[in-house]
């Protein structure tokens, strides 16, 4: 076949870009946006490039906590036969079964999609609207994607789905050996059925078929899942009717021999759970060996150099790079027929994955370019550094974007505009978030009785976007135009600008985040609030006590209780502690510091639950300590015999309730549980875990409480300030579905150790729980979002209740946690004013104190589709989306929630080709400099365990998942979604930095290094089967790789530069996330590398989800579909 080649035009990926068009782009080259006033505010005379912190008001500046950590427990090594993930267990294989001499069966041949109606056509303009010369930047995705045959007629559809990110945490630990037959990972293939595929001409090759049986559907979510409903596109996706005669522009060559031999076909769509043979592990790193393919001619190896513009990206990995070879096309290839009959014509070379947008670039380059120097908050609609970056933040009007990051700094105009681009309007805001100490806390502002002053319409916040007029008399409201009185106390003049003379005096009015010290108006019954307390309730039944689970935690408790959050100028914490244990019955206990020993109360009638004490339940710790210790120590001594093995849940919670509302005040339950609560009492649950209901459309109901009496007891919850964080060990189905729904409607935090094990698991337990105990949490929580006039808030995502379609109610909300809210246009905006947010959240500090955190974001508004596609930024893109989908699972289908996805981002890109981008030929995928990794990174939360699992993902894994995706921030969405994978065998031991990342694909694996793998939950450390044995000794203390132990939780403390390396590396990104995550040691060709190849989200997974360079595939012909 021979086709015209075109040189491209387009920079190589990894190299930064120029402007686009013509513009220059603030967010990467810093440099300002023409037409734009250098003034920090632009618009809204805020303060001067020269402005400098001021210094606070004596008495406002709230100091950063001062509570240590409590010294670390030490714990001990399981033993070498224990293994946590059984059914990963496939024997020394690396990749699958060894290749035998026996003929291995093709795959049958991948189903038709059904023609489909004609697509609608994304906007009504037809014509590309063209800005300027073309744009260099753009990112054109044409080598190997155009003019190439592809190998069927009957495009393959999407996979089934596979495993996906949350971590499989429940495997029995049981060590077994894998058998081949019948496992639900490998099956064997039956033979081809039907006609061989014939070869027709496509725009893209798919080198395997990326996606599952049934075409992209039109078929939209049901009206309860708000907004869940794309424009239609297409129902079918049928054979492109692409000719290479239309001058589409010829793959380049890639380095490496050419695939004569494959024959790569799609999974039949009957058996979704098995892999085809790559070749034996000796002849992974080079070509097969293999006896000669008889009768598989393949086109001749391509001479032409490879064109212009498209270098080989450096691989990051370390030693010889590996081209691709035949017969290992990726993770998992097709197979050779040895000694078969002829096949049909071997499909063409598959993308090089060098020559597609790299995370790993794109991060590096935002480092290198943005790092050094701090973010000024001070110009509207600026674009900040990614999460991955390490930079400071100066406050200089606008919120930092630790507190508030957007998918688009700057928003449509229109809500037409809004509709054509398919973008989401979104911002992820995380309130209370830590910040690093070089960077100051807001600043505590006091009004007195007064209060803040507010807007007298719209109630919004006194901020620096407000308009100061009449000499300063009275101002004009940013959000609403609304005039207002300025209070006799709160007068200043302005000075020649018209701003007032004591504009950097006040937080309020120069800051983008403050606090105001509220008024007994803010507070319930008109009461200011007493200080919170805390009830630790342990499960006592006989699975908790055989486990050291009841001894552990009171043994910790004894040290923990001295670290309680504490306001930073005080001496001790103002918060009260109790304690209840319970197995079908509850345990009070009455811990007065005039008692010399506790006191215990049973409770039996958990029908009708009640406090039996007031006095002495409550405590101070320092008043009680010798109460406290001694109850401490009895409590494992007097369950220490127990048979009682079920266990109440509601009843628990319901006494935490009471015992808050009897003492009027707020607080936070900790909840030790292990099992199934099964015993006669209200919330009593049945054991309902069905595998079979998968990929149903009763999936749903997975991820469903089975009964709205938790939903009825979390509303209670909310009311009085109750917040439900919940531990769980279960050993078994536990319901998370139904037991998290107190604690996520509470704000609360669910933490789950299935198979709980001393040895492995109590290192992760206690640092979770210190973590927990210690983190800054506001009790009793009002959030509301203020907009300006065009926009308003329509829909939120996260931890919380909510009473109407404005307030976001918490019981508690920690540092940790965010709240993601979608935005809809309802008027036009102006490209003059803007648009702005105000976040105002309304809580009770850890000392009692009622308080309101304000923070303020300024955006751009847009007339022109290229200025939205230049200021997204694709990380919070991710995090809405993954919080719409999962959201999504509730009510419909999960294949549904996927196509919907699928759809949206293809409308995204397909806009922005076709009114944005230059023309070019349709065989060019061409995405946005700002959107170029959303391909990769859809296909991770795609191929995510909620969407998409694999045969061990528990039910309740992926109820967990859900719930714990829902509240988290940007950078751990990132991290979860793609993971971070560092090769250690080369770090530098002198350093204090992190070794460079390389991209998550086995390809960049070498057998003779060390890898670590982390994803914000799991810590992996793969070691390679030819690693030099002084490394081995150097970091694991043994003498050779067969005497490596699975069973280490923790790597050994060995005195040698490469171990404190690592184990610096484990520290430095432990540190980094907000929850301990677990370490898994995995040796190549063991049974955990499964679990570990899992987390490779640049490979096909073994349960069907599509490879990069496939899904990459995929997408280009579902815009090129939108688009025809």
């Amino acid at each position: 076949m021979s086709v015209n080649q075109q040189a491209h035009t387009g920079p190589p990926y990894g190299q930064p870009q120029p402007g686009y068009q013509g513009y220059q782009q603030p967010a990467y080259g810093g440099q300002p946006l023409p037409g734009v006033p250098q003034s920090q505010y632009g618009a809204y005379n805020g303060p001067m490039p020269g402005y400098q912190q001021p210094v606070p008001p004596q008495g406002s500046l709230r100091a950063p906590p001062t509570s240590g950590a409590p010294p670390p427990a030490t714990g001990a090594s399981l033993p070498s036969g224990h293994l946590a993930y059984s059914q990963f267990g496939h024997g020394d294989v690396q990749n699958g079964i060894p290749a035998s001499a026996a003929p291995m069966q093709r795959p049958p041949a991948s189903q038709p999609f059904l023609p489909g109606s004609a697509p609608t056509p994304v906007s009504q303009t037809s014509t590309f609207q063209q800005y300027g010369p073309p744009p260099a930047s753009v990112q054109q995705l044409s080598n190997h994607m155009a003019g190439m045959t592809i190998g069927s007629t009957t495009a393959s559809a999407p996979p089934p789905a596979g495993l996906g990110y949350g971590p499989p945490t429940s495997v029995p630990p049981v060590s077994g050996s894998f058998s081949a037959t019948g496992s639900g990972l490998y099956t064997p293939y039956t033979a081809s059925q039907g006609p061989p595929p014939t070869s027709v001409s496509q725009g893209l090759p798919l080198a395997q078929p990326p996606f599952l049986g049934q075409p992209i559907s039109t078929q939209r979510l049901p009206t309860q899942v708000p907004g869940f409903a794309p424009p239609p596109s297409s129902t079918g996706i049928g054979p492109s009717s692409y000719s290479p005669a239309t001058g589409a522009p010829r793959p380049p060559t890639m380095p490496g021999p050419p695939l004569s031999g494959q024959t790569v076909a799609g999974p039949p769509t009957s058996q979704p759970n098995h892999i085809s043979s790559p070749p034996p592990p000796s002849t992974m790193s080079g070509p097969h060996p293999g006896p000669p393919m008889s009768g598989l001619h393949g086109p001749p190896p391509p001479t032409h150099p490879p064109q212009p513009g498209y270098q080989m990206q450096q691989n990051g990995s370390f030693g010889q790079v590996r081209g691709p070879q035949p017969n290992y096309g990726g993770a998992y290839p097709g197979t050779p027929n040895y000694g078969s009959q002829p096949g049909p014509p071997p499909p063409p070379k598959r993308l090089d994955p060098d020559s597609i947008p790299s995370p790993i670039q794109v991060i590096e380059d935002d480092r290198s370019n943005r790092g050094s120097e701090p973010f000024v908050t001070g110009v509207r609609g600026q674009v900040p550094p990614l999460v991955t970056t390490n930079f400071l933040v100066k406050d200089q009007g606008n919120a930092s974007p630790r507190y508030i990051r957007c998918t688009s700094y700057n928003i449509p105009c229109t809500s037409d505009m809004a509709k054509q681009s398919q973008v989401p309007l979104a911002a992820v805001i995380k309130p209370l978030a830590t910040l690093p100490p070089e960077e100051t806390l807001p600043y505590l502002v006091d009004h007195g009785e007064s209060g803040p002053v507010r807007c007298n319409r719209c109630k919004a916040y006194m901020c620096p976007f407000m308009q100061f007029i009449e000499g300063g008399r009275r101002f004009q409201c940013c959000f609403c135009s609304c005039v207002t009185e300025v209070p006799p106390h709160y007068f200043q003049h302005l000075d020649h600008t018209g701003k007032r003379v004591d504009f950097y005096d006040r937080p309020e009015l120069s800051l983008g985040s403050y606090e105001f010290l509220a008024t007994v108006d803010y507070c319930k019954n008109n009461k200011f609030p007493s200080p919170p307390a805390f009830i630790f309730m342990i499960d006592v039944s006989y699975n908790a006590v055989k486990s050291g689970l009841v001894r552990l935690i009171c043994e910790e408790l004894k040290s923990l209780l001295d670290y309680l959050p504490r306001e930073g100028n005080m001496e001790e914490s103002a918060i009260r502690v109790g304690f209840v244990t319970y197995n079908k019955v509850l345990h009070f206990y009455n811990v007065k510091s005039s008692l010399a020993q506790p006191q215990m109360m049973v409770v039996s009638d958990v029908a009708d639950m009640f406090v039996p004490l007031l006095d002495g339940f409550l405590v101070n710790v320092n008043e009680s300590r010798t109460v406290i210790a001694s109850l401490l120590d009895q409590i494992p001594e007097m369950f220490a015999d127990t048979r009682e093995t079920e266990t109440v849940f509601a009843p628990v919670i319901q006494a935490g309730l009471e015992a808050l509302k009897a003492a009027e005040c707020a607080g936070k339950l900790f909840i030790f549980h292990t099992s199934l609560p099964i015993a006669e009492a209200p919330g009593k649950l049945k054991n309902r875990d069905d595998k079979k209901l998968i990929n149903t459309d009763k999936e749903k109901t997975l991820f469903q409480p089975q009964t709205s009496f938790y939903n009825n007891l979390a509303k209670d919850c909310v009311a009085q300030g109750c917040c439900v964080d919940l531990f769980l060990f279960p050993n078994q189905y536990l319901d998370v579905a139904t037991l998290g729904v107190v604690t996520y409607q509470t704000g609360g935090s669910v933490y789950k150790y299935a198979y709980f094990q001393l040895e492995t698991d109590q290192d992760r337990f206690l640092n979770d729980l210190r973590r927990d105990v210690q983190k800054e949490v506001g009790f009793d929580a009002v959030m509301r979002v203020r907009t300006s006039t065009g926009i308003r808030a329509t829909d939120f995502f996260g931890a919380f209740y909510m009473s109407n379609t404005t307030d976001v109610e918490m019981a508690g909300l920690d540092c940790d946690k965010t709240i993601t809210v979608e935005f809809k246009h309802d008027d036009k905006l102006s490209e003059d004013s803007g648009a702005l947010l105000q976040c105002a959240l309304l809580y009770t500090s850890c000392a009692g104190q009622r308080r309101l955190r304000i923070h303020n974001l300024s955006l751009n508004c847009c007339t022109q589709l290229a200025d939205l596609y230049r200021n997204c930024e694709t990380d919070t893109l991710i995090n809405y989306l993954a919080k719409y989908a999962y959201r999504g699972v509730l009510g419909s289908p999960v294949k549904t929630v996927r196509d919907a996805l699928i759809n949206q981002c293809a409308q995204i890109l397909a806009c922005y080709r076709k009114n944005c981008a230059s023309p070019s030929s349709a065989g060019q995928l061409i995405l946005p400099e700002c959107m170029k990794l959303l391909p990769v990174y859809l296909n991770c939360v795609l191929k995510s365990d909620v969407l998409q699992p694999g045969p061990e993902v528990t039910t309740d894994d992926r109820a967990y998942i859900r719930q714990l995706v829902t509240s988290m921030d940007v950078a751990e969405t990132n991290v979860f979604f793609y993971p971070r994978l560092l090769p250690l065998t080369k770090a530098d031991v002198d350093s204090d930095s992190l070794p460079a990342a390389i991209r998550n694909s086995e390809e960049r694996l070498s057998k003779g290094d060390i890898y670590l793998l982390e994803n914000g939950l799991n810590i992996f450390v793969w070691v390679g089967v030819n690693v030099q044995q002084g490394l081995i000794q150097n970091l694991f203390g043994v003498s050779s790789f067969s005497q490596i132990s699975n069973a280490l939780s923790t790597l050994p403390v060995l005195e040698n530069p490469f171990s404190k390396k690592v184990r610096s590396i484990v520290d430095m990104l432990q540190v980094q996330r907000s929850r301990y995550m677990k370490l898994i040691i995995v040796k190549q060709e063991d049974k955990l590398e499964m679990l570990f190849k899992h987390f490779l989200v640049e490979d096909k997974s073994l349960s069907g989800g599509a490879s990069y360079v496939d899904f990459l595939c995929h997408m280009h012909k579902e815009i090129r579909q939108l688009l025809s």
